[in-house]
C-alpha cells in the first residue's frame, strides 16, 4: 500500500519514565500500521522539537515494536526540558514538526506533557491532530472512575517489595526506616505501597495542606508513632513518607534544612531534597528531648521503580491505551486525553483537563474518603484514646514528660 506524508503518525514521550510507556508505542504503531498509515518516533521528547532536530524521528515498524511491551524504560527516550523563552521557541518546535509531515500526533506523559499536546494542538489549527495518552506513577490526573494511570500500579508493586524487605530488617535490627517515595502532588504512591506493605505509618502531603509548619507535623506524627510502638513493646518500624510534603515549604525554608533547586520548569526539585533525612533530624531532636534513643535511618525509592518491566496489569492496560489512541486519532478525533472507562474508549477533551488559572487539573488523595479511612485505621499513630486515662499515663511514661505535659505536646495532632 503506497503512504502518503498526510497517512504518517507520530509518537512523541515526555516527562519521567513511568512502567508501560512501550506498550502504549507498540499497541499505537501496530494498529497504525495495521490502517495503512507510517509510524515514526521523535526520539528525545519536545527538547528535540525545541531545539529543531530534524533527524529525531526514527521509522517505526512492527518487527521493531512487537516485543517491547513487557519492557520498562522507553524505546523513544523521554525528556522534561522546559526551555528559556519557550513561547519564542515555539515556532521552532511547531516548524519541526510540520517538516517531519506529521499528520496525527500521539504523546504520551503527565501533566507537563499534557501541557504541550494543548499548546500544539491549538497551534496546529487543524492541520495536524493530537491525542494524549496519560503517564504518571504519581497517579494524580484525574481519571474517570478512580482509574489509576498507567505505571502505577508496576512502580506500586515493586515499591511495596521493597518496603517488604526493610520491614523484616527493621524488625531484625530493632531500627526505624524513613522511606520517601516519589508524589509531587499527590500521596497515592506512598500510601498505596504502605498500605499493601503494612508499613507502620505513611504520611502524606494531603494531611498537611492546611498546616502551618508542615515539616514540624510530620515530624511530631512520626515522634507519636515511634512513642506508640514503644508502648507496644516493638523498638523498630517503617515509615513511608510522600515526597510532596517537601513541595509544602518554600525553597527558602527548604534550604534551611537540605540541598533545594529548581527543574527545568522552574518547579522544586523535590527529588534532590532528601525528606526522609530531613524529618530523620527532627524527630531525632524531638526524642532526644523526650528523652529516647532510636536508631533511624533514611532511604528514598522512586528512581528504581520509574522504568521496572511491567506487571501483566499494565501491560493489558496500555495496550488498550494505545489501540484507542489511534482509533480515535483515525476517526477524526483531536484535542482529548483518551481513557479507558469500565471497558470502554473515552476521549475527554483537553479543555476539561485544565482549571480556570490555565493549569492542569490534579487529583489528590481524599483524606476523608473510607479508602483513607482504612489506610489511617492500621497505621501505628497517636489517636484520641491514647489521650485518655492508662492508654495516656502508659505513653507518658516512656518520655520525661507528665501526663499532662504529653497531652498539651502532641493531643493537636489528633
Amino acid at each position: 500500500m503506497s503512504v502518503k506524508p498526510k497517512d504518517l503518525v507520530g509518537i512523541i514521550v515526555g516527562g519521567g519514565p513511568a512502567p508501560g510507556i512501550n506498550g502504549v508505542i507498540s499497541a499505537a504503531t501496530i494498529e497504525a500500521i495495521n490502517e495503512g498509515k507510517q509510524v515514526i518516533g521523535i526520539k528525545g521528547g519536545f527538547k528535540a522539537l525545541y531545539d529543531g532536530e530534524k533527524n529525531c524521528a526514527v521509522p517505526l515498524t512492527i518487527d521493531i515494536v512487537s516485543r517491547i511491551h513487557n519492557q520498562g524504560g522507553s524505546i523513544l527516550r523521554t525528556s522534561r526540558d522546559f526551555p528559556d523563552k519557550a513561547k519564542e521557541r515555539f515556532a521552532t518546535l511547531m516548524a519541526t514538526l510540520k517538516h517531519l509531515g506529521i499528520k496525527y500526533l500521539v504523546s504520551i506523559g503527565g501533566d507537563g506533557t499534557l501541557f504541550m499536546s494543548n499548546w500544539i494542538e491549538k497551534e496546529a489549527r487543524g492541520s495536524f491532530s493530537v491525542v494524549h495518552v496519560p503517564k504518571t506513577i504519581d497517579n494524580d490526573v484525574p481519571l474517570p472512575g478512580g482509574q489509576t494511570t498507567f505505571g502505577y500500579q508496576t512502580a506500586r508493586h515493586w515499591g511495596v517489595k521493597i518496603v517488604q524487605n526493610i520491614m523484616e530488617d527493621a524488625k531484625t535490627t530493632g531500627r526505624w526506616y524513613f522511606i520517601s517515595t516519589m508524589g509531587r502532588n499527590a500521596g497515592f504512591l506512598a500510601l498505596g505501597i504502605a498500605k499493601a506493605a503494612g508499613a507502620t505509618v505513611t504520611v502524606i502531603g494531603e494531611e498537611l495542606r492546611d498546616t502551618q509548619n508542615p515539616l514540624q507535623k510530620a515530624a511530631d506524627i512520626l515522634t507519636g508513632s515511634i512513642i506508640k510502638r514503644l508502648s507496644m513493646r516493638r523498638d523498630h518500624g517503617v515509615a513511608v513518607l510522600a515526597e510532596g510534603i517537601s513541595g509544602l515549604s518554600t525553597v527558602e525554608e527548604m534550604s534551611q534544612y537540605d540541598q533545594c533547586g529548581l527543574d527545568e520548569t522552574g518547579r522544586m526539585r523535590l527529588s534532590d531534597i532528601q525528606l526522609g533525612r530531613v524529618l530523620k533530624n527532627f524527630v531525632t531532636k524531638n526524642l532526644n528531648e523526650l528523652g529516647i534513643k532510636i536508631t533511624i535511618v533514611d532511604k528514598v525509592i522512586g528512581y528504581e521503580l520509574r522504568a521496572a518491566d511491567p506487571i501483566p496489569y499494565d501491560v493489558e492496560y496500555t495496550r488498550d491505551l494505545g489501540y484507542g489512541a489511534v482509533r480515535y486519532l483515525l476517526k477524526g478525533g483531536t484535542g482529548s486525553m483518551i481513557v479507558f472507562d469500565q471497558g470502554y474508549l473515552k476521549p475527554i477533551p483537553f479543555v476539561e483537563l485544565f482549571d480556570q488559572t490555565g493549569k492542569v487539573k490534579v487529583r489528590t488523595v481524599d483524606i476523608t474518603s473510607e479508602s483513607f479511612e482504612v489506610a489511617r485505621k492500621y497505621m501505628i499513630r497517636l489517636d484520641k484514646d491514647d489521650f485518655e486515662g492508662d492508654n495516656l499515663r502508659k505513653i507518658a511514661q516512656l518520655t520525661n514528660l507528665t501526663a499532662k505535659e504529653f497531652e498539651k505536646r502532641f493531643s493537636y495532632l489528633v
